[in-house]
């Protein structure tokens, strides 16, 4: 009885239960089937989107590759893409102000880095100049110390030249500035201050491991060597090369950059103006008397003291000509500095973006051509002969006198800046090697002492004043005395004073001392048989008979 009723309880609870259990079932197959029509739409447009992914990629690999069409006038070439932006494309006002000062910086550093290289290649027409204008059997020793005289020079203008020239050169802007470079040694004489050396770029490193720097050294550095390799030409054919050694880093660690910094490096004689009133200070463009005057200074020094040449003067004291052998290789050599001069004088801008390197290039080849036809002329005038040699000459001093006022004068004066040059340099070889009885084989000490001066004057004389506003720290463009401004030529004369004593001292003192202690020349039998088997254990000739006189 008991099981029975426990039976009929649990079908009771059973059929009160089963409605509950299929409404939730009802309910749960409710919720499952919403579910699937709401996932429906979603899917489809998974499925769709899908799809149109397939048919952009189809369609991709359908097209035809962009063919790169050709820019030959470069109108197409270069856009917002080629601006350095944190967003490619799209450069932001100051990244487009970076862009273009970045721009216009690097054009000036390859302006005077290939100018520069241009200098150095007028090493070849110096060593082509001075070997053709010797004798055949010192042919390899001249050539060699052109040679030498560029890596000789570079060490010593690497260790230190260059720092006490160029050392507080600070704001060169065509070059960034150069900002690091501002550290000179200075002394005060009443109340002024007397800059006379730098103190900053020793071996280029600290101050000087900086690429305005740097570019600023190599441009430095090849007009150093001019200066250097000028007295190997009137030294040749007797001069030790172990003094020639020393000589070289004497000119290029001490003596040529101390005068360097005085007018380039932001020294005394280029605050001429802004201390005493004096025109802008000493000027000098491209180096009419920081490298040709120095170069020609040095030569008479080494020249001076060396003696001439055995049989260059009779008992008499009468100069005898002594033919250099190889007249073409000179003529050759001379249009090598010529074309190496458009770097010399434009590149002195130390700006691609100066529109004035037009007039310089301009006046400096006129030059040129006005110093050749006066020397020519003048020449035949005395010889009645069309001398190569001094006509060569003619044609490089007036290079070496337009080289200061280049950018200052108009081109008729430079013209006729050239032909004074061309008529002093004959007479200046004549009264070197007549009156001073000083051998100079080449003509350098008239070429480029002489006219360096004459250059720097000519500047002081006809400078037109419409250029150099600002020049040297001083307002207003540089005006000469015809163009109303007397005291700019007090202060070229100044400069041109100074050059010729501090040059001519420290180098008189430096032969005089080394010929003291070793001597500079070599022996007699040595200068009579040739210095090319002596000195360098080659001749330069070898296949050839040479003259031993």
């Amino acid at each position: 009885m008991l099981s029975w009723i426990n039976r009929q309880r649990r079908w009771i609870t059973g059929a009160l239960a089963l409605p509950m259990v299929l409404s939730v079932g009802a309910l749960a197959a409710t919720d499952s089937t919403a579910a699937k029509k709401d996932s429906m739409p979603a899917m489809a447009k998974d499925t769709a989107k899908a799809d149109t992914a397939k048919k952009d990629t189809a369609a991709a690999a359908a097209a035809p590759a962009a063919v790169p069409v050709p820019d030959p006038n470069g109108g197409n070439t270069g856009d917002s893409t080629s601006i350095p932006a944190k967003v490619v494309g799209s450069p932001t006002l100051s990244e487009m102000k970076q862009a273009l000062g970045h721009s216009i910086i690097a054009t000036n550093i390859v302006w005077t880095l290939v100018t520069g290289f241009l200098v150095m290649f007028m090493q070849a027409g110096f060593a082509m100049v001075e070997t053709g204008f010797c004798r055949a059997k010192n042919a390899a020793h001249t050539m060699f110390m052109n040679f030498a005289v560029y890596f000789l020079g570079m060490t010593g203008f690497f260790i230190c030249g260059y720092a006490l020239q160029m050392g507080n050169a600070a704001g060169i802007a065509s070059l960034g500035g150069v900002n690091t470079l501002n550290g000179a040694f200075s002394i005060d004489i009443g109340g002024k201050a007397f800059q006379l050396f730098g103190t900053k770029g020793f071996f280029l490193m600290g101050a000087g491991y900086d690429t305005g720097a740097m570019t600023l050294f190599l441009f430095q550095m090849v007009f150093m060597d001019t200066a250097a390799t000028i007295p190997t030409g009137a030294m040749a054919e007797r001069w030790k090369t172990s003094n020639f050694i020393f000589f070289a880093l004497w000119m290029s660690a001490l003596v040529y950059p101390i005068f360097g910094n005085w007018v380039w490096g932001n020294g005394w004689l280029s605050q001429l103006g802004h201390n005493y009133g004096l025109g802008h200070g000493h000027v000098d463009f491209a180096g009419s008397s920081v490298v040709h005057m120095v170069g020609g200074v040095a030569a008479l020094a080494g020249a001076w003291v060396l003696g001439p040449r055995i049989g260059k003067y009779t008992k008499e004291g009468k100069a005898v000509a002594i033919p250099g052998h190889h007249m073409p290789m000179a003529l050759a050599g001379t249009f090598i500095l010529a074309f190496g001069w458009f770097g010399f004088n434009p590149g002195s801008t130390l700006s691609g973006n100066d529109l004035r390197i037009g007039v310089v290039a301009t006046n400096t080849m006129l030059a040129s051509a006005s110093g050749g036809i006066a020397a020519m002329l003048t020449m035949f005038a005395i010889s009645k002969k069309y001398d190569p040699g001094m006509t060569a000459n003619g044609f490089l001093a007036g290079l070496v006198a337009i080289t200061a006022p280049c950018a200052f004068v108009n081109p008729a004066i430079a013209y006729f800046i050239g032909a004074v040059a061309g008529v002093l340099v004959v007479g200046s070889c004549l009264f070197v090697e007549h009156k001073l009885k000083v051998d100079d084989p080449v003509g350098a000490i008239s070429v480029h002492g002489t006219n360096g001066a004459w250059g720097v004057l000519s500047l002081g004389l006809f400078a037109d004043g419409t250029y150099g506003d600002g020049w040297n720290g001083v307002p207003g463009t540089v005006k000469g005395l015809f163009y109303g401004d007397p005291s700019q030529f007090v202060a070229e004369v100044i400069g041109v004073v100074t050059c010729f004593v501090w040059v001519f001292g420290m180098f008189y003192l430096f032969f005089k001392v080394t010929d003291a202690i070793w001597g500079i020349r070599v022996p007699a039998e040595v200068e009579i048989e040739g210095l090319d088997i002596p000195e360098c254990g080659v001749l330069g000739y070898n296949d050839f008979p040479i003259h031993k006189s």
